[in-house]
């Protein structure tokens, strides 16, 4: 990982022996070793955690989407209509049949020409704003 050599080790190790001392270089390596052994424990507990809160933090993410899905499917089930058998409509009976000569054959009506009409809305009727959904931005007026 940082790329130290055997020999950048042995360099280290016979700097330490000659300013250390040979009585003093164990106890010196003892006490280096306890501290790298610390720092490991601490953080491979750090990683650990941070692992165990990913997987919450999934575990969670997961929870909150099928609560979400359930709820869609509860909506549907409400909001589907029932299937019922359409019930036939049954034409309203006349009192009095209307002869034949009076109705005009097909080819005898009058063709009207195909024209927009625009609805007329009266001036006098002022039309209200719709309401704002608070989520969104203020509209310009």
């Amino acid at each position: 990982m940082f790329g130290i050599s055997f020999s950048e080790l042995l360099l280290v190790g016979l700097v330490a022996l000659l300013v250390l001392g040979p009585e003093r270089l164990p106890g010196a390596a003892r006490t280096a070793g306890l501290w790298v052994g610390r720092l490991k424990r601490s953080f491979n507990a750090i990683k650990q955690e941070v692992e165990r809160e990913i997987g919450a933090d999934e575990i969670r993410r997961q929870l909150h989407n099928e609560h979400i899905l359930s709820l869609e499917q509860e909506a549907r089930k409400i909001f589907t209509p029932v299937q019922q058998e359409p019930t036939p409509v049954q034409p309203e009976a006349t009192s009095t049949p209307v002869p034949a000569a009076d109705v005009a054959p097909a080819e005898a009506a009058p063709v009207l020409a195909a024209t927009p009409v625009e609805p007329v809305v009266p001036a006098a009727a002022p039309v209200p704003p719709a309401p704002q959904d608070p989520t969104l931005p203020p509209r310009a007026p």
